[in-house]
C-alpha cells in the first residue's frame, strides 16, 4: 500500500500526518504554521510530504451543516489543487467533519494540558481524518476481496 499523509488544511495551520508503510496506522507528524504567503505554505507542505515519502495525499474538507461544501472547503480545494500541480501525486479529499473535536477528545482522554493541545490538535485532526480514510479503504478492499472470493 502506498504511503498515505493526510492535511487538516486551516486558515492558521495546517496538520500533517502520515501512514505507515503498511497502511494501516495514521501518526501525527507536524502542524504548519501559516504564513501570509500561499507559495511559502505551499513549498513548506511540500518538503514535509516529500520528505516523508508520500504516495498520496487526503485532504480533510469542512463540509456544512448539510453536509454540502461551503466557503472554506473551496479555499481548502484552491489550496489542494495548487499543491497537486506542484507534487503530482494524487489527492483525495475526506469529509473532516468533527475532526478537530474527536482530536480534541482523543488529547483530554490522553490528560493532555489545555496548552499543550492547542499545539498539537491540528496534527492530531489529521491523523483522525487519514484514520478514517484508512479504515475504509481496509473496509472497501475486504469488501472486494470477499466479492471475487464468492464469484469463484
Amino acid at each position: 500500500m502506498p504511503r498515505v499523509a493526510a492535511l487538516d488544511v486551516g486558515n492558521a495551520t495546517i496538520g500533517v500526518a502520515v501512514s505507515d508503510e503498511l497502511g494501516i496506522t495514521a501518526n501525527p507528524v507536524c502542524t504548519i504554521r501559516r504564513s501570509r504567503s500561499l507559495k511559502t505554505d505551499l513549498r513548506a507542505v511540500e518538503d514535509i510530504l516529500t520528505k516523508l515519502g508520500a504516495d498520496k495525499v487526503v485532504v480533510g474538507i469542512p463540509l456544512t451543516a448539510e453536509g454540502e461544501e461551503g466557503i472554506q472547503a473551496a479555499k481548502v480545494k484552491e489550496f489542494s489543487n495548487r499543491l497537486a500541480k506542484r507534487l503530482k501525486i494524487p489527492i483525495d479529499y475526506w469529509d473532516e467533519s468533527f475532526s478537530t473535536a474527536d482530536a480534541e477528545h482523543i488529547l483530554i482522554e490522553m490528560d493532555t494540558s489545555r496548552a499543550k493541545r492547542r499545539k498539537v490538535i491540528d496534527k492530531v485532526a489529521a491523523a483522525v481524518i487519514l484514520e478514517s480514510y484508512l479504515r475504509e479503504a481496509e473496509s472497501r478492499k475486504a469488501k472486494q476481496e470477499k466479492k471475487e472470493n464468492s464469484d469463484l
